[in-house]
């Protein structure tokens, strides 16, 4: 059985400014890279194999950070995109409201569809799963992909939080289901 290391990648200035961000590459900021940083602290007292992270700087930033203070290798896989946000990437709700109203999530501005977040977020979880079994992987991606994702493979677990900037979850992998042993944990963030 395989256990995942479930991460929300470091704060953006977006992240800050309440803009969607989906494949628009926005890098952390300066309080992203210590966040990074205080979760590679903890990483470093615990055993991982390997390091996943989406292509988006962001997210390959919070992975590097991790991966080069505990000699972990990472790899890419593109899976773990955000979410397109289409249109409105870069834009704040007040925003979106002012140019398209306010039933601006009913129209087709080239949202990708919760579907298929979630078809690609579970395969993709599932092929880590099973290359890696019996091995800690970390996967290192964005709250919107991750958030649709984990609700869809813990539909048994009632999650309704949504995750913080470099949180961590632990995932499990099993029949008939995903277990999950911690969620949207954020303790060290504590020295912040």
């Amino acid at each position: 059985m395989a256990k995942l290391g479930i991460i929300r990648h470091g704060v953006t200035d977006w992240n800050d400014q309440y803009r969607a961000q989906g494949h628009t590459d926005i890098p952390l900021n300066a309080e992203g890279r210590r966040q990074a940083q205080l979760l590679s602290n903890r990483i470093g007292s615990e055993q991982w194999h390997v390091i996943y992270s989406s292509d988006l700087s962001r997210a390959l930033e919070t992975a590097a950070i991790i991966g080069e203070a505990n000699s972990i290798e990472i790899r890419v896989d593109e899976r773990l995109r955000e979410m397109d946000c289409g249109q409105i990437e870069g834009t704040t709700e007040q925003e979106r409201v002012d140019r398209w109203g306010y039933g601006w999530s009913k129209l087709d501005l080239g949202i990708e569809s919760q579907q298929s977040i979630v078809n690609r977020g579970r395969q993709c979880l599932a092929d880590l799963a099973d290359r890696h079994s019996n091995q800690n992987i970390l996967v290192v991606s964005h709250g919107a992909f991750l958030s649709f994702t984990l609700r869809r493979l813990l539909s048994h677990i009632d999650i309704t939080e949504n995750l913080s900037n470099t949180s961590v979850t632990l995932l499990h992998s099993g029949q008939p289901w995903w277990d999950c042993s911690l969620y949207n944990c954020t303790k060290h963030l504590s020295a912040l």
